[in-house]
């Protein structure tokens, strides 16, 4: 009876916390069936399973924390015996990264001794006491490949890995610091992908994923490309408008114990980011610049795109997401991270944006955000808002930020200094747009006012550059039709 393993869920994760099963002993799965939902430092993560079978134990509770590679279920009638002959797995044997795509070595199962000539090409790790074969994504079996004459596979592991003997390699494998991936497969073969959440995801979608392109390494089909393949599908037509106000019920309050202490334990999502704020604190000398904005006009121009029913919204946070950028690419020094005695300056603006959720504080990132129009801008901040909301952002939808906007004006306050997102340099605040009385034309009149601030890494500017960009930003929002000739 196999068991599946804990899968490296990401870059640089270790561990994941049991957030709720979707199965229960005596359940049957199926292959790519999600079976459990975990909590890592980086987000909460559907784990599907990579073959089918009877459950026949849960190895945890909601609330434990599991180590990368330790059991998570038993799962009975997988086929395993393929009538293969057994070889000896390699103790470094490459796991994939679910989060990347990349590949990692996975940590050893404790308690678990793997005897001699045990292990075959076509199932896992043996349990040399119960002879329990013990599956995980990486192991020989996502590295399985049919043996000439072996029947057909009813689970096809994913495609980029092949377990060839240490002496011996096939002809379509190229040896890469002493690991072995395929090429890109022939016509009709199997199709590289990160993981079978990838594949799950086309297939719920209604999409062919032999038509996606890969944008990975020799073709690999990632999480991103078939989100991009879902947005082109569906025209992102019917994508809500993001939810950015306030929960209106308060988080649930933990039990209290002796004395009405309550213990709330840090871990998780809640660590990661006491980590990174903690961090932010430690290296980043920042100071923060602010500006009184009148919103009025782009709150008219915004009222005008919205009046053709039949089109997707656009949000504020876009309008105000769009503006930011030109102004990124007017002072790209805010656009940088700082690596050892060196400012780098990216191409590309990915842009992250704070949401909050249930499980806490998350910033989603909008890859290539530079190249998104209005509309896409609006449409990609709504659908990440839900997933975050939603807890289904992968762990790779959470990093590689270059720029990061708070709109905490959603919670009814004006002003705040915000805590730059490490590693980047830079983070604009948005306060609430209220009536407030200003001067017009030497009039005093009501209008629609905002305030902008900016928190930024005094390192790799100065305040004249800081100014700039937030007066740049502060002109485009009080003249939108002036904004035009940057965009």
């Amino acid at each position: 009876m196999p068991a599946f393993l804990l899968p490296d869920l990401g870059e640089g994760l270790t561990e994941a916390e049991i957030v709720t099963w979707r199965v229960q002993a005596g359940d049957v799965v199926a292959v790519d069936q999600t079976v459990v939902e975990v909590e890592t430092a980086k987000a909460v993560v559907e784990v599907p399973v990579p073959f089918a079978g009877r459950v026949t134990a849960l190895h945890g509770e909601p609330g434990d924390v599991l180590a990368v590679g330790a059991p998570l279920i038993t799962v009975a009638g997988a086929d395993t015996e393929r009538g293969t002959s057994p070889t000896r797995d390699s103790d470094t044997s490459p796991t994939r990264d679910m989060g990347t795509g990349r590949l990692a070595t996975p940590f050893a199962e404790p308690g678990v001794a793997t005897p001699d000539a045990a292990v075959s090409d076509d199932a896992g790790h043996h349990d040399g006491e119960s002879g329990n074969v013990l599956i995980g994504y990486g192991t020989s079996a996502d590295r399985r490949r049919r043996a000439p004459g072996s029947p057909a596979m009813s689970s096809p592991a994913p495609a980029g890995l092949t377990a060839a003997s240490p002496n011996t390699a096939s002809p379509n494998t190229a040896s890469t610091g002493g690991v072995r991936a395929e090429q890109p497969p022939p016509a009709g073969g199997r199709v590289a992908v990160v993981s079978p959440l990838v594949r799950r995801l086309a297939r719920e979608a209604g999409l062919d994923i032999t038509a996606i392109p890969g944008s990975g390494r020799d073709g690999l089909i990632t999480r991103h490309d078939v989100d991009l393949a879902i947005e082109a599908h569906t025209g992102l037509a019917e994508s809500p408008a993001p939810d950015t106000s306030p929960k209106s019920q308060p988080a649930s309050v933990p039990e209290r114990g002796i004395n009405g202490v309550a213990r709330i334990p840090i871990r998780g999502v809640r660590k990661a980011v006491a980590d990174k704020l903690s961090r932010s604190r430690r290296e980043i000398p920042e100071a923060t610049v602010w500006v009184d904005v009148d919103a009025t006009e782009l709150i008219r121009l915004r009222a005008t795109l919205n009046a053709d029913e039949s089109a997707p919204k656009i949000s504020l946070l876009a309008m105000f997401s769009r503006y930011t950028i030109l102004g990124l690419h007017r002072y790209p020094e805010l656009n940088a991270r700082i690596e050892g005695d060196e400012i780098v300056l990216g191409p590309a603006v990915h842009l992250g944006f704070a949401a909050q959720t249930d499980r806490g504080l998350m910033v989603p990132v909008v890859p290539d955000a530079h190249e998104c129009t209005l509309e896409q801008l609006s449409l990609r901040l709504a659908e990440r808002t839900q997933r975050a909301r939603d807890g289904k952002l992968g762990p790779g939808e959470l990093t590689g930020g270059t720029f990061t906007i708070n709109n905490y004006g959603v919670f009814g306050v004006d002003g705040s200094a915000a805590i730059i997102n490490h590693p980047e340099v830079a983070i604009l605040g948005i306060g609430r747009i209220i009536e407030r009385p200003w001067v017009v034309g030497g009039q005093i009149v009501a209008r629609r006012m905002t305030q902008l601030t900016l928190a930024f890494d005094h390192r790799v500017c100065d305040g004249g550059t800081a100014g700039g960009f937030l007066r740049f930003v502060a002109d485009c929002v009080e003249s939108p039709a002036q904004a035009m000739r940057n965009m």
